[in-house]
């Protein structure tokens, strides 16, 4: 390996080693749907994690979640979204130690000359306002100015860059995410949230196993109609069905 010589070299290798950004925790894995659009009627579970998943909103005692001030926070602008927004409607929902999950229906009826495309933009660019990515972008924009106010820390970020969502199909599924949300503190010692957690977060994996399926490094959603046509045509050894979106 060449050594590194002169002053400009160690200056370099000294700006490196200052400027080197420690890792952040990967994110919880989105299972967005291409093509999909989130503008539609439709019900969806969120979760938006806190930047580095540092504890900003509280802590766990006794199996119950104690908000702090910035905790609350964020609950008030979560139950905001529903009175600025007509067509959206809030379900259960719980603020964590380092991160938010939330459950909200999006009814049909959006405003006159809202754009309808898929996913969340518009062709010229901009957001498209009765989108679940606008809505969510908005509480996270909201509370990151309130809390950053609260704190004095002008410009800090708040959330993680991303968020994750699942869409719920049927009465099934919309019944497990309401229980893991109402029962969430006590099972905080497994939470793929916690980075100190103990043990498996079994809810993370149902979730994940219910619309995914890998293939390499790959993942490819399975459409209800594509599923019932494969179990259809399985005993003839026919594989005649819609491809995967």
């Amino acid at each position: 390996m060449r050594r590194c010589r002169g002053t400009a070299c160690r200056a370099h290798l000294l700006f490196t080693k200052v400027t080197r950004v420690p890792p952040i925790p990967p994110a919880r894995r989105s299972i967005r749907l291409k093509d999909f659009d989130y503008t539609e009627a439709g019900t969806y579970f969120v979760t938006v994690c806190s930047y580095g998943r540092v504890s900003l909103f509280g802590e766990i005692r006794h199996e119950e979640m104690r908000l702090n001030e910035l905790g609350h926070q964020v609950e008030a602008e979560w139950l905001k979204t529903e009175t600025i927004r007509f067509n959206v409607e809030l379900d259960e929902y719980i603020v964590m130690p380092n991160h938010f999950h939330g459950i909200l229906i999006i009814s049909g009826a959006v405003a006159e000359g809202t754009a309808r495309r898929a996913p969340t933009v518009s062709r010229f660019g901009g957001s498209v306002p009765s989108s679940l990515g606008t809505i969510v972008r908005s509480f996270k924009s909201a509370t990151t100015r309130t809390i950053n106010r609260l704190r004095h820390t002008p410009g800090l970020p708040v959330w993680q860059r991303n968020y994750y969502e699942h869409v719920i199909r049927d009465d099934r599924s919309l019944d497990r995410i309401r229980e893991y949300i109402v029962t969430n503190p006590s099972h905080w010692s497994n939470d793929r949230e916690n980075p100190s957690r103990t043990g498996t977060d079994e809810f993370d994996l149902w979730l994940s196993s219910i619309i995914e399926r890998p293939v390499g490094r790959k993942s490819v959603a399975v459409s209800r109609r594509k599923l019932i046509c494969i179990q259809r045509n399985l005993f003839r050894g026919l594989y005649l069905c819609p491809p995967s979106p």
